[in-house]
């Protein structure tokens, strides 16, 4: 019994301080609205490198399943998800980082629409998060589409 309650403290503290990893590395306050569901490795061909990097991490996301933006009067039934969004984050050590981003979507039976919570991950006009955006523009001037960063 002893032993179930010290590994059950163990996995609650691992879990834990994995969140606080990853909160660390994804765009803020992005683990509040999505699980990460996957991670991925790729290496990338020298032909295709453009600077130092040797490969990308790939982290895939799923909205949580919480519609916010109920109107009062409406129901809404789930309905899948909106089709998946690459945006580019920050790079870790000499991996390109993307983001493939999940929203969900949900019927609302009163119109029959389409509807989904809203986001601002992204800098309007770009792939990149409003961190990664900002930082690119204050180095360079502009956000580049691609390059050694992106």
């Amino acid at each position: 019994m002893y032993l179930c309650v010290l590994n059950q403290r163990y996995v609650n503290m691992s879990l834990e301080l994995y969140k606080e990893v990853l909160r660390m590395v994804l765009p803020d306050a992005l683990l509040d609205y999505f699980d990460l569901v996957d991670v991925q490795f790729r290496a990338i061909p020298a032909n295709e490198r453009l600077g130092l990097e040797s490969g990308e991490v790939i982290f895939y996301l799923d909205e949580l399943d919480d519609f916010r933006c109920k109107e009062e009067g409406h129901t809404y039934r789930p309905n899948g998800f909106y089709e998946a969004s690459r945006v580019k984050d920050f790079p870790l050590r000499d991996k390109r980082v993307t983001l493939i981003i999940r929203r969900r979507r949900w019927v609302d039976e009163q119109t029959g629409k389409s509807v989904g919570n809203k986001y601002s991950i992204t800098t309007e006009g770009t792939r990149h998060t409003l961190e990664f955006a900002a930082f690119l523009k204050e180095t360079f001037g502009y956000v580049p589409d691609r390059g050694l960063f992106t």
